[in-house]
């Protein structure tokens, strides 16, 4: 595991998008694991403007999202579709057939899921996969729970993680309920993983995914097992670790 401190979201944003951009140059046709949420914007941003100076080529690129609320179509200005849409891939030279997201529409959820391990699997699994992290742990929509779930599968949105996207919403009724996510098992098979977390909102369960036990209740303490982690946080994000004296 190797952790990156940067001083604050800007230069978390900017290594975050050297490390993509490097995965992009070093094996034009990798696959990306893509995240969202407010943490992963900043280095999109980075990303876009690389490649619309011609330093960085997307087009042989293909990628697959994390995740996707149940029940809002792609067009939906809240669906994780559209957010990887008009935050990145308008802006870069990726073809959209090669972009993946889990359809929020499907009505068989099991029948979604093993649709989109499929669909992983086709493309030879994840080469980088991008991760944020949420303030109890949770990686994708990997709620904590009482088990890894594997696979791509439906999961049932605790209160803590709608209230914490209820201002992306008119209300917190109108945030989804559930949603389809990787599982714990999709994340760990890609060949790099990168965690990004800023604010100190993140800081206790950085240290807690980082250095404590691993435990289905703190869905990223898996990462401790993965060979090839990279950590970039900010200063903010670390304060427990380092008044733990382990950075």
């Amino acid at each position: 595991m190797l952790i990156y401190a940067v001083k604050d979201y800007e230069e978390l944003s900017r290594k975050a998008a050297n490390i993509i951009a490097a995965q992009v140059i070093l094996k034009p046709t990798t696959v990306l694991g893509l995240a969202t949420g407010s943490t992963p914007v900043g280095a999109y941003q980075n990303l876009a403007e690389a490649c619309t100076k011609g330093d960085l080529d997307f087009s042989q690129v293909s990628s697959a999202n994390l995740d996707e609320y149940k029940g809002l179509s792609g067009d939906h200005d809240q669906s994780y579709r559209y957010f990887m849409n008009t935050n990145l891939f308008d802006h870069i030279n990726i073809r959209k057939e090669c972009t993946h997201v889990p359809n929020g529409l499907a009505e068989d959820a099991e029948a979604e899921c093993a649709r989109y391990d499929a669909v992983i699997e086709s493309l030879g699994g994840v080469d980088l996969q991008l991760l944020g992290i949420g303030g109890n742990g949770y990686i994708g929509f990997n709620e904590p729970n009482d088990i890894f779930k594997k696979g791509t599968h439906c999961v049932t949105l605790t209160q803590e993680t709608r209230e914490a996207n209820a201002r992306f919403f008119e209300t917190l009724d109108d945030v989804p309920t559930h949603a389809f996510t990787m599982g714990v098992g999709n994340i760990m098979a890609a060949k790099k993983v990168l965690l990004l977390a800023s604010g100190a909102g993140k800081a206790q369960a950085l240290y807690d995914s980082l250095f404590g036990p691993i435990d289905p209740k703190v869905p990223a303490s898996i990462l401790q097992l993965h060979p090839d982690v990279i950590i970039v946080a900010d200063e903010a994000a670390l304060t427990l670790i380092r008044e733990k004296g382990l950075l």
